[in-house]
């Protein structure tokens, strides 16, 4: 007996359900596929939601990144009416920190670029003022000594696994069916819609591709090219003993590792960026050292704290640093995957933007320059 679905999104993650939920929201029947693999980026991954200080993100990523932010205040309200309230979602601020004079000196670039995203209406961003040292360690206790940082009030945060999950519930809750197994799909599946879970037959109206970094081998059984590769990234996660972390605010600056805090006493420290690991799902001694040594050179005050657990994701990167969103060279066949590290940042407002195109509605967020048609 063959299942048949308005729309399958093979890919559990928090692409994958950020576009269900916008789907049933619209009435749309839908079915989630999801091999539970090991290595779920939206598991692993910290969660800083702040690109008013990501001085390193790609430029062609701006506009999707101010929808980004604008989005994750509606979307959560949005699961509160559908009763889910634990999203791990709070704004205690970022500080972006000047570890030595040389850096210090860069105070004024760091500001300019804030202030320039803020005045082209970024959220998560709200004033932004100039700390010394010691005014930085009151707000971030475990800090080193330095010169100074840059606090900005409305940097935001959001606990992946708990996004995800609250998505997922809200969505069932309305009519989504999931589904666990291995998706099966072919040449056939992108003209007809037609695939297999571990052997039951199911057809849909249309096809949402969102499996993160597997997200390429599904797209070449159906004939496309969907550039993206694995990679590793390993995260460590504190315990600070004795110590409520909640309004420690978000710990950025020039260099890609990053801390925030959790309740009740959990500090975030992350991450690697490993490219070529493949589905290597491991912790290594290198990726722990190399995220210790980060963490205690910029807060050494965390050196007592308990590590209590490493978390390994694999993020789609895809061939050139971009997103991938759009539909594929087939009718109803869309994809969504390619954030790199930014997945919980981006990820929401891309899965839901997706849906709009495929409903035929005008996105809530900028597509065109991320179409899988520039690879072709």
């Amino acid at each position: 007996m063959t299942r048949s679905y308005d729309t399958v999104v093979i890919g559990g993650g928090i692409v994958g359900w950020s576009a269900a939920y916008r789907l049933i929201r619209n009435g749309v029947r839908v079915v989630v596929i999801d091999n539970h693999l090991d290595g779920h980026a939206t598991a692993a991954g910290a969660g800083i939601v702040s690109p008013g200080t990501g001085v390193h993100a790609p430029v062609e990523t701006e506009s999707l990144s101010k929808a980004a932010v604008a989005w994750y205040p509606r979307l959560v309200s949005e699961l509160a009416e559908d009763g889910e309230m634990e999203t791990g979602f709070a704004s205690p601020g970022t500080l972006f920190v000047f570890s030595d004079e040389d850096e210090y000196a860069r105070m004024s670039e760091v500001r300019a670029f804030a202030e320039s995203r803020r005045v082209d209406g970024v959220k998560s961003i709200g004033e932004i003022s100039e700390l010394s040292g010691g005014e930085a360690r009151n707000q971030f206790p475990a800090l080193a000594e330095i010169p100074g940082a840059l606090f900005m009030s409305e940097g935001s945060r959001v606990d992946g696994r708990l996004l995800r999950d609250a998505l997922r519930h809200a969505s069932i809750r309305r009519g989504v069916v999931e589904i666990q197994g291995r998706a099966a799909v072919n040449r056939d599946t992108a003209h007809h819609r037609k695939l297999t879970v571990d052997g039951e037959a199911f057809t849909c109206d249309s096809l949402l591709l969102a499996a993160g970094a597997w997200t390429r081998e599904l797209a070449a059984a159906m004939g496309f090219d969907v550039p993206v590769a694995p990679q590793r990234g390993q995260i460590l996660h504190l315990s600070v003993p004795d110590v409520e972390t909640n309004a420690w605010p978000i710990i950025h600056g020039f260099h890609n590792h990053y801390l925030l805090a959790f309740p009740t006493n959990r500090v975030v420290v992350g991450a690697t960026r490993e490219d070529g690991s493949g589905f290597d799902y491991r912790m290594t001694a290198g990726g722990v050292r190399q995220e210790l040594n980060e963490a205690l050179r910029v807060a050494p005050g965390l050196a007592g704290a308990t590590l209590s657990e490493i978390r390994v994701g694999f993020r789609p990167m895809s061939i050139d640093g971009l997103p991938i969103l759009g539909r594929l060279q087939a009718e109803h066949v869309y994809v969504a995957t390619g954030h790199g590290p930014s997945g919980l940042t981006l990820g929401p407002v891309s899965g839901a933007a997706v849906v709009d195109s495929m409903l035929g509605h005008e996105p809530i967020a900028p597509l065109a320059q991320f179409s899988p048609a520039r690879f072709t």
